[in-house]
Formats: C-alpha cells, sequence, structure tokens
C-alpha cells in the first residue's frame, strides 16, 4: 500500500465550554473549509493532489479550546468563521504521521445541538442534507458533510464551480425527512456512503448533496 492510500485532511472545530458553537453551524463551516481547500490549495497543492488522488477522501475533525485551539492555529492551516463557528483545515497528511499538537487533540466530546431549529433554506447554495435514521456526532457528521461538498465539487463543471465560487462557496446543511432522503439518494444525487471506521455501519448513506445543476448532470448523464 503506498503513502497516499493513507492519506487524511484534518479539521480543527473550536469548542470552548462557555460558548460551543451551534451544531449546524459547525457542519457548515466544515463543508466549506473543505471547498475553499479544494478551490485554492495553494502551497498545499501536492498533498491535496495526492489525498484526492486515492478517491477516498478520509477526514477527521477533531476539538480544540484555549491553549489546544492557539496550537492548532499556529500550524499550517486555514481557519474559516461562519456564524457561531470555527473550524480550522489542515493540509492532508498520513493517517500515521500528524503533527502532534493536532494528534493529541481528543475526536470524542463533539457533541453539539441547536438551540433553535435552523430554519428553511433559501435558494441558491448548495444544501447538504443529512441522513435522519442515523445518529452522528457532529464531529462525525462534520467529515461527512465534507465529504458531500466534495462530491458535489467534483461533479461540478468549470461554469457550475465559477457560480459557487462567486457566491462565495456557501452551502446549507439541514437534516431531510426519512422519504426526501432515500428519495434523493434513489435520484442520483452525490451521496456520501461511509467507510464505517467508526459511530455508523459501513456502507450507511450519511449526506446527500442537491442543487439545480447537480440535476441538470443527471440530465446528461
Amino acid at each position: 500500500m503506498n503513502d497516499t492510500e493513507l492519506m487524511v485532511l484534518p479539521l480543527v472545530v473550536r469548542i470552548e465550554r462557555t460558548a460551543p458553537p451551534e451544531r449546524t453551524d459547525a457542519l457548515e463551516a466544515a463543508a466549506m473549509a473543505v471547498l475553499g481547500l479544494l478551490d485554492d490549495p495553494g502551497e498545499w497543492a501536492d498533498q491535496v493532489r495526492a489525498w484526492e488522488s486515492t478517491g477516498k477522501i478520509r477526514k477527521v475533525v477533531r476539538r480544540a479550546r484555549g491553549a489546544e485551539w492557539r496550537r492548532a492555529v499556529a500550524l499550517p492551516g486555514r481557519t474559516l468563521l461562519h456564524r457561531t463557528a470555527e473550524v480550522r483545515v489542515h493540509p492532508p497528511v498520513p493517517l500515521d504521521d500528524w503533527p502532534r499538537d493536532l494528534a493529541r487533540l481528543q475526536v470524542s466530546g463533539t457533541e453539539l445541538t441547536d438551540s433553535a431549529d435552523p430554519g428553511p433554506v433559501e435558494a441558491g447554495p448548495p444544501v447538504l442534507w443529512e441522513n435522519p435514521g442515523l445518529a452522528m456526532s457532529a464531529g462525525k457528521a462534520m467529515a461527512q458533510a465534507g465529504h458531500a461538498a466534495q462530491l458535489a465539487w467534483w461533479a461540478g463543471g468549470p461554469a457550475e464551480r465559477d457560480a459557487w465560487r462567486a457566491a462565495g462557496l456557501t452551502v446549507r446543511v439541514r437534516t431531510a425527512g426519512s422519504g426526501d432522503f432515500a428519495a434523493k439518494v434513489a435520484a442520483g444525487l452525490p451521496v456520501v456512503r461511509d467507510a464505517g471506521f467508526t459511530e455508523i455501519e459501513p456502507g450507511s448513506c450519511t449526506f446527500v448533496a442537491e442543487a439545480p445543476w447537480l440535476y441538470g448532470r443527471l440530465a446528461r448523464s
């Protein structure tokens, strides 16, 4: 097995004891942080290319607060602020060779909630629909939302990506109705099927990405 097959994209969410982010904000921030890196990898282009080339696009979300967060911010990466959420995306690393200050962060403890219903989605941004039949921690769901955004990015052509970029690479994350989620999967929209490393069974459909241009892609296929 070569090194590219063992790469992972680290994401760190800031969760302070007194001011944790809203769950939906954290999921949207993770997806948008991934999109920003895909759109403009900059000096990490080689790492991103090697990671994407495997097709596995594995992501791991860890939490930090206080000094832990400050150490994470000092490492190479980019921080995305989205409403109540702060998420930092770092360049892909070998699965077994994380930077020490990231490796010491906890994966567990990312249980977040929304203080109010996030409401209906407005027309425009792609929507990442969460499967209502699965119980996932916020950290797990953040990684899955990032996967869904990446699948939608891959499915877009130059015109769709240009329009998405002009709109700030925004997304909306919502939990689908059970029947709606199944219908979107059946329609052939980009769907995330989990590898089953943590929390849920292998092959579980976790998220579906929906946007008008994705339906157009289906019509042309």
